[in-house]
């Protein structure tokens, strides 16, 4: 097997690992060169300051020991196998690199032999691209579980990032679904990273090397088993504060294989549901709110018609609207409609003349919305209740054809 057919499997191979936040790609080789065509491996991801790069992501090999009834690339699947050299791999991302296609590699791998002699593969090939050609691109490279701590350790010298998914959102369900996967072999490696990182952070001396200076990340898939979002939150929770994760990533199940341990999927995989749990999970990690403020043992799956701060504001009517001149900045980040720049410029307006419907226009906050949430020195004394019963339908997506509403020229704040 050439390596534009191995690239090409490897490259498809990998698109189900969404823990480097990518999209696909579309951008082209030069013709006549390795990848002609639109570029196989290539993804776009985004950059903690909003910079969009593109990586070589691919799996290492797609050979896998394990039988897991989610995975395209589990055993029993008859599907085109292959697996590079790490020679091979070192050549395919210098090549890109030099050519400017790519600025880094995000690699992963199926599981070859043994969990040890998988991540020797993978640290070899990250090994060879530090030391002998001086790469300077960024690399995440997959920790695998069972690893054992040495290994590991040499991975986080070597790679920027590193990610142990943990698929599925409970253990039990793991276990039903891959009966040869734990989370004790998947908690092991991502506590192994935070505590060595912790030790590194603690030395605070430029001669030691940076160990995974971009933090690690996870995966879960959601809709693959039974949990409910507040089970899906409290896990991302726990990850975030325990294990110092930088991201959680989501993946609507797309149904790959046919298993009686999967649940049966007639229509589109569950992307407004994973859409929603970004939402959630983008509230926990900037917004100050806690999983269990979000969601609770009464309301335990997100709502799919309301973004979940909008969601949570209609469960807490007590709490609005909001005196934007007097409110504390936390309790103006709860606003729907109101960001975290939004809410930090509203704070440092106030300090110097009253907060009106020009300023927040000026601001960037999404008035739409907003304006059932808050009153303002534009709005009445007396106009300070809400009715959610009322003001849920205004915020439903309309169809297209839907007429201005009445309610849209004023607040629905009515008097009490």
């Amino acid at each position: 097997m050439d390596l534009r057919e191995k690239l090409n499997i490897l490259g498809d191979a990998a698109k189900y690992d969404v823990s480097c936040s990518s999209s696909g790609s579309s951008r082209c080789a030069p013709k006549g060169g390795l990848g002609s065509g639109c570029s196989a491996g290539i993804c776009h991801t985004w950059t903690a300051d909003g910079r969009c790069i593109s990586l070589l992501k691919v799996l290492f090999s797609n050979a896998c020991k394990y039988d897991c009834a989610y995975c395209v690339n589990r055993r029993s699947n008859d599907v085109p196998r292959a697996t590079f050299t790490p020679k091979e791999l070192v050549d395919l991302t210098l090549e890109f690199y030099r050519r400017n296609y790519i600025e880094g590699l995000f690699l992963s791998s199926a599981v070859i032999g043994s969990p040890d002699y998988t991540m020797e593969l993978l640290i070899k090939v990250a090994r060879e691209l530090r030391v002998n050609h001086r790469f300077g691109g960024y690399i995440h490279l997959k920790a695998i579980p069972g690893a054992s701590s040495r290994l590991l350790f040499e991975a986080g010298l070597y790679a920027d990032r590193s990610s142990v998914n943990v698929e599925i959102p409970s253990d039990s369900q793991l276990q039903y679904l891959a009966p040869e996967k734990n989370y004790e072999s998947i908690y092991r490696p991502m506590n192994f990273f935070a505590e060595r990182k912790l030790e590194y952070n603690s030395e605070k001396s430029r001669h030691l090397p940076r160990f995974l200076p971009a933090g690690q990340s996870t995966q879960m898939i959601v809709g693959a088993s039974n949990e409910s979002d507040l089970q899906i939150l409290k896990l991302s929770s726990g990850f975030y504060k325990q294990q110092q994760m930088k991201r959680v990533y989501f993946s609507g199940y797309v149904p790959v294989n046919s298993d009686k341990r999967l649940p049966v999927i007639t229509t589109k995989p569950p992307l407004l549901r994973e859409h929603r749990l970004y939402q959630a999970d983008w509230l926990m990690r900037f917004y100050k709110f806690q999983y269990d403020e979000i969601l609770d043992d009464t309301n335990p799956n997100l709502d799919l018609d309301l973004d979940p701060k909008a969601m949570w504001a209609l469960r807490h009517p007590e709490c609005f609207p909001v005196d934007l001149q007097t409110a504390d900045y936390e309790m103006i980040l709860r606003v729907p409609g109101i960001g975290v720049k939004s809410a930090q410029l509203i704070v440092n307006a106030r300090r110097f003349s009253q907060i009106r419907l020009e300023t927040l226009k000026k601001i960037g906050v999404v008035l739409k919305r907003a304006k059932y949430f808050i009153y303002h020195s534009d709005t009445p004394a007396s106009l300070r209740r809400l009715y959610p019963e009322m003001l849920r339908p205004l915020l439903l997506p309309r169809p297209k054809s839907a007429q201005l509403d009445l309610f849209d020229s004023a607040p629905l704040l009515l008097p009490a």
